[in-house]
C-alpha cells in the first residue's frame, strides 16, 4: 500500500468528527511531518480530503460520502484531457474553496471556446466539494438579451416591486433570488448596464439587494457570481465592478488546444451522439483527421454542431436505407470540414500515429465506452484477446476445461514463438516511440535491466521490442477496465519459477512507475518472454528488401525517403525510373544492385506501372531470389510495406496485406489526397557538377573536419545537371528535412547559407559551418526536451519563434550567443512563455529600475525583440522578465 493511502486510511480511521493536524497524524504513524502535510494537501486537491486553514494549525479531516473518489474531481479528470486549461481549473478550484462561500469569477474567451460548459462544471465541482448541495440552482443569464432595456434586464436579475416601472403589475424576484444558494452565470457581462453593474456592487460586497422599486426592505441571498465575456473586461466592464471579482480566468480558443485536447473534444461530441442515438457512430480515420485540423472559426460550439449536422446527416441514411451501421465518411463531410485533411502539423502525426495507428480504418465511438474503438484492417491481436476468444469459442464448442487448457497452451506458445521471431534483427526501440511513447520504453528499460540481473544472462533485443508493444496492450486493457486472466498461470509458476519470480518482482516495478496495480497474472505472460528467449534465440529470421521502382527523376527515392524519415530507419531503396531510360537498363540497375549489396533475402518490388511489373520474375531468374510485386505503388504503401518488414513479418505476410491498403482509410478519395510530410531530419548538402563522386568526396572530407551525430544530422552529396533540376531535387529534400548549410561551387536560389568548395578544402569555413551545426544541433535536441515540459504551447512552434527572437537580438548586438549560453536562454524563455501563458506570477527583479538604467541600450534591443512574441502569444513580458532574459546577453557568453 502506498504511503498517501496509508495516510488517508488513517485519517479516516481517526475521523470522530474533530478534525486533525498533520502534525498529530503524522505523529500516530511514526512519519515525517513533511511527507504527511504533502500527502494531505495532495488529497485536499484530488477532493478526497477537506482543509479548514483559518486555524492554526492547519486542521484535515476526510471528505463526505459523497464526495469525489480516487479517480479525482470532474475538474481533474476534466484537467487531464484539457491541459491548456490547467491554470484556469486550478484556479476555478481555489475560487470555489476559498472560505467561507468561495470567491466570484470573471471567465475570458471568444465565442464558443466552452465559458457556458465550463462555468456548470464549476457548478458540480463546487457540489462535490460540498460547498454547495445537490439541488443548489445554476442559473444562466445572457445580458446581451435585455441590452437594449436596462430597466427590463435589471428587473430580471433583481426582481421587482409591483409599480417599479410600466407594465410591472405584480411583485417578482429576481434571478439572484432564484440562484440562492448556487451560482449565478452572467454571459456576455459586458452588455450589463452601467447602472446594472453599480447594482451588484453591494450585492458582491454584502450579499444583500433591494428589487426595482424597493427602497426600504433589505434581502438577502448566498449566490457565487461567474461572469462571462469575450471582451476587454478594461475597456467594457467599471474598475468598481472588475475589483470585486478577484478571480479572473482565461479559456484558450480552440487553435490554442493541443492536438489531443481537440481529439479529446471530438471524442466526447461523438459519444454524446452516440448517446442520443442510442447506436455506436463509426467515423472513418480521415473524418477524423478532417474534423481534427479544419479551421474552426467559432470554437468548441462550431465544432460540437458540425459533429451533430454529421451525426444527422448519417442518421438519416442509415435509416432510409436500412444500412447496418451509422457511419461517417470523409466524403460526407462539408468541403470546409475535409480541407482539414491537408492541415496536419508534423509535431501532431507522432501523436496520430500512437492514438490511431496507420492500419486504423475507423474509430467506433459508442455512449458505454469512454475510450473509443478502433476497427483495423489486419488480424493483430494481443495475447489477452486471443485467450478471450479461444475461450468463448472453445466454450461454445463444448470442449472440456482440460481440453480448452490444451489448446490455449499451444495459443500461448504460438503467440509468443510468432512475437520473439518476426522481430527484425535491425530493428531499432527508439522507432517504437511513435508507437507507444517514450514513457513504457523507459519502463521496459528498467524492468530488463532488472531481470538480466536476476537470471544472470543477458536478453535480446528482440525481448526488449516484443515486451514494449505487450505492456502497452497490458496498460490498455487497464485503462479500459478490462480483466487481465492467465489460464495458465500456475502452470508457468510451476515449471519456470525463476523466470516467474522475476517477472513478479517487474511487476512492482511497473507498478510503482504507473502508480497501478497489476494482477499477479500479468506476471505469467511476463515470464514468457523470458522463456521463450532462451529457448528460441538461434532460429534465423528470413529478412524481407523493400525496393520501391516507380517512373521519374526522384519519384522512387522521395516516396522512400519519407517512410525511411517517419520510420526512423533507412530499409527502404528506392530506384527511380527516369522517363526517357529504356527499362532494361533499369532492371540491369536492379539485379547490379542487389548483385554488389549482396542482397539474399526475399524482396518485395513496389512498382507504379507498365513493364516494372515484370521486373520480380526477372530478378527470380536471374539470382533465384523469391519476390512478390505489388503494383500502383504510394508512399503509404512503402511506409506499411517497410514498417511490417522491419518487425520481421514475412514476404508473403506483407504481400498479402498490401493487397488491402486501399481499404485502410475508409475512401479512396481521401488517401490519394494525404499530407505527406512527415519529421524533419537536419541535412547538409555537398552539390557538384563533376558528378556525385565529388559531392561524395566533400561528403567525406566533411565528416572529418566536423563533429555532429549522425542520428540528427546527414550529408547528401548532389550531382548538379541542371538549375531547374537541382531546384526541384533541394525543394523535396526540404520536404522532409531542415537544409542548415549547402556547399557548392556556384551561386543557387535557396535561404539555406551557402559554402564555396575553396573554402573546405582550406578549412577557413569550418569553424562557421560547425558553429551552425551547434546552434541547429541544440535547438533540435531542447525541442525534444521541451515537450515533456511545457504544457500551454507547443514546442516545435515555440522553438522558431525563440530562434528568431535571439536571432534579432545577435543582429541588433552585434553579437554572437555560445552555444551553452544557448541552451539556458531557450529554455528560460520557452518555460516562461508557457508560464505567461497559463496565468502562472510573475518573479520581481531585485533592483530593476537600477539594472535598466545601468544597460539602456540591451534593454530597448530586448524590449523591442519580445514585441513580436508578446503579439503572437497574447502575453505580456514585464519589465522583471525582460532584465531575467537581459541576463542571458553578457559579454561572458558572447563569442568574438
Amino acid at each position: 500500500m502506498k504511503r498517501i493511502d496509508i495516510v488517508y486510511d488513517k485519517l479516516k480511521e481517526m475521523d470522530t468528527g474533530d478534525r486533525v493536524s498533520a502534525s498529530i497524524l503524522a505523529e500516530v504513524l511514526g512519519l515525517s511531518r513533511a511527507n504527511v502535510s504533502s500527502d494531505l494537501n495532495r488529497l485536499c486537491q484530488e477532493g478526497m480530503v477537506i482543509k479548514d486553514d483559518r486555524t492554526r494549525p492547519v486542521l484535515f479531516s476526510p471528505a463526505e460520502k459523497n464526495s469525489p473518489n480516487k479517480e479525482g474531481t470532474i475538474l481533474d479528470r476534466f484537467s487531464q484531457k484539457n491541459s491548456s486549461l490547467y491554470s484556469a481549473i486550478e484556479q476555478a478550484k481555489a475560487a470555489v474553496l476559498y472560505p467561507p462561500n468561495g470567491m466570484h469569477m470573471l471567465i475570458l474567451g471568444e465565442t464558443g471556446v466552452g465559458k457556458s460548459m465550463f462555468a456548470e462544471l464549476i457548478h458540480r465541482y463546487a457540489v462535490e466539494m460540498n460547498k454547495m448541495n445537490e439541488n443548489s440552482p445554476f442559473i444562466v443569464f445572457n445580458c446581451a438579451d435585455y441590452a437594449n432595456n436596462p430597466q427590463l434586464l435589471i428587473s430580471q436579475l433583481f426582481g421587482h416591486r409591483k409599480g417599479a416601472y410600466t407594465g410591472a403589475d405584480y411583485d417578482k424576484a429576481g434571478l439572484i433570488e432564484k440562484a440562492d444558494g448556487g451560482i449565478l452565470f452572467l454571459d456576455e457581462v459586458h452588455r450589463l448596464p452601467p447602472e446594472g453593474q453599480e447594482m451588484f456592487f453591494t450585492f458582491m460586497d454584502r450579499s444583500t439587494f433591494r428589487r426595482l422599486g424597493e427602497t426600504e426592505l433589505e434581502r438577502k441571498a448566498k449566490v457565487l457570481i461567474i461572469s462571462a465575456t469575450t471582451e476587454n473586461p478594461e475597456s467594457t466592464l467599471l474598475k468598481t465592478f472588475t475589483r470585486r471579482i478577484p478571480m479572473v480566468l482565461r479559456i484558450s480558443n480552440l487553435q490554442e488546444r493541443s492536438f489531443d485536447e481537440r481529439f479529446h473534444l471530438i471524442g466526447i461530441f461523438f459519444r454524446e451522439e452516440a448517446s442520443r442515438l442510442g447506436k455506436p457512430i463509426e467515423v472513418s480515420v480521415n473524418s477524423m483527421r478532417a474534423l481534427l485540423n479544419y479551421e474552426c472559426k467559432n470554437n468548441v460550439g462550431q465544432l460540437k454542431t458540425d459533429i451533430q449536422l454529421a451525426c444527422a446527416k448519417a442518421y438519416a441514411d442509415y435509416v432510409s436505407n436500412n444500412k447496418e451501421n451509422i457511419r461517417i465518411r470523409s466524403m460526407d463531410l462539408p468541403s470546409y470540414i475535409r480541407d482539414g485533411l491537408y492541415k496536419m502539423e508534423i509535431e501532431d502525426r507522432q501523436l496520430w500515429n500512437k492514438l490511431i495507428g496507420i492500419n486504423t480504418k475507423y474509430c467506433i465511438f459508442d455512449k458505454s465506452e469512454e475510450n473509443m474503438l478502433l476497427e483495423l484492417d489486419n488480424d493483430e491481436k494481443s495475447i489477452y484477446e486471443i485467450i478471450d476468444m479461444d475461450i468463448h469459442e472453445l466454450r461454445a464448442r463444448g470442449f472440456s476445461s482440460s481440453a480448452i487448457e490444451g489448446e490455449l497452451e499451444k495459443s500461448i506458445e504460438e503467440y509468443y514463438t510468432k512475437y520473439i521471431y518476426r522481430i527484425n534483427r535491425n530493428s531499432d526501440i527508439s522507432n517504437l516511440k511513435n508507437i507507444v511513447g517514450k514513457d513504457i520504453i523507459k519502463v521496459v528499460e528498467e524492468v530488463l535491466d532488472y531481470s538480466e540481473k536476476s537470471l544472470n544472462r543477458p536478453l535480446s533485443k528482440k525481448v526488449l521490442y516484443g515486451m514494449t508493444v505487450h505492456i502497452a496492450h497490458a496498460l490498455d486493457r487497464i485503462k479500459r477496465n478490462k480483466k487481465i486472466v492467465n489460464p495458465q498461470l500456475n502452470k508457468i509458476r510451476v515449471a519456470y519459477k525463476k523466470e516467474f519470480n522475476t517477472a513478479v518482482d517487474c511487476l512492482k516495478i511497473m507498478e510503482r512507475i504507473f502508480e497501478i496495480t497489476l494482477p499477479i497474472d500479468e506476471a505469467g505472460f511476463l515470464a514468457m518472454f523470458f522463456v521463450y528467449d532462451d529457448t528460441h534465440t538461434t532460429k534465423d529470421i528470413n529478412d524481407v528488401q523493400v525496393i520501391v521502382i516507380a517512373h521519374g527523376n526522384n519519384t522512387a527515392t522521395s516516396m522512400v525517403e519519407a517512410a525511411n524519415n517517419l520510420l526512423g530507419e533507412n530499409h527502404a531503396i528506392g530506384i527511380n525510373a527516369p522517363l526517357d531510360e529504356n527499362p532494361k537498363s533499369v532492371l540491369a540497375r536492379l539485379i547490379a544492385y542487389l548483385r554488389e549489396s549482396d542482397i539474399t533475402s526475399d524482396v518485395l518490388l513496389l512498382v507504379d506501372m507498365g513493364s516494372l511489373t515484370t521486373f520480380g520474375e526477372e530478378v527470380e531468374k536471374e539470382l533465384g531470389i523469391q519476390t512478390k510485386t505489388i503494383s500502383l505503388v504510394s508512399t503509404l504503401h512503402v511506409i506499411e510495406a517497410t514498417r511490417k518488414a522491419m518487425l520481421g513479418y514475412s514476404l508473403e505476410e506483407i504481400y498479402t496485406d498490401l493487397l488491402h491498403i486501399d481499404n485502410f482509410f475508409g475512401d479512396p478519395a481521401g488517401k490519394a489526397k494525404m499530407d505527406e510530410r512527415f519529421d524533419t531530419k537536419l541535412v547538409i548538402i555537398t552539390l557538384c557538377t563533376t558528378g556525385e563522386g565529388s559531392a561524395t568526396a566533400i561528403k567525406e572530407l566533411l565528416e572529418r573536419q566536423l563533429e555532429f551525430d549522425k542520428n540528427l544530422l546527414d550529408i547528401i552529396p548532389i550531382n548538379l545537371v541542371g538549375r531547374e533540376n537541382i531546384n526541384l531535387r533541394l525543394k523535396n529534400i526540404d520536404r522532409f528535412n531542415r537544409i542548415i548549410f549547402i556547399v557548392t561551387p556556384f551561386t543557387i536560389e535557396t535561404t539555406a547559407p551557402l559554402f564555396g568548395i575553396e573554402e573546405v578544402f582550406s578549412q577557413e569555413a569550418t569553424l562557421e559551418m560547425q558553429k551552425i551545426i551547434d546552434i541547429e544541433t541544440t535547438y533540435f535536441k531542447i525541442a525534444d526536451t521541451l515537450k515533456n515540459l511545457l504544457i500551454h504551447i507547443s514546442a516545435e512552434k515555440s522553438i522558431k519563434d525563440i530562434k528568431k527572437f535571439t536571432k534579432a537580438i545577435e543582429n541588433k548586438l552585434n553579437i554572437k550567443i555560445d552555444t551553452k549560453a544557448l541552451i539556458g536562454i531557450t529554455l528560460h524563455i520557452a518555460c516562461m512563455l508557457d508560464r505567461l501563458k497559463g496565468g502562472g506570477e510573475i518573479q520581481p527583479f531585485k533592483e530593476r529600475d537600477q539594472y535598466i538604467s545601468q544597460h539602456p541600450q540591451l534593454y530597448k534591443v530586448v524590449k523591442n525583440a519580445s514585441a513580436d512574441i508578446m503579439n503572437k502569444y497574447d502575453i505580456v513580458i514585464s519589465d522583471d522578465e525582460i532584465c531575467n532574459i537581459m541576463l542571458f546577453f553578457n559579454p561572458s557568453n558572447f563569442i568574438d
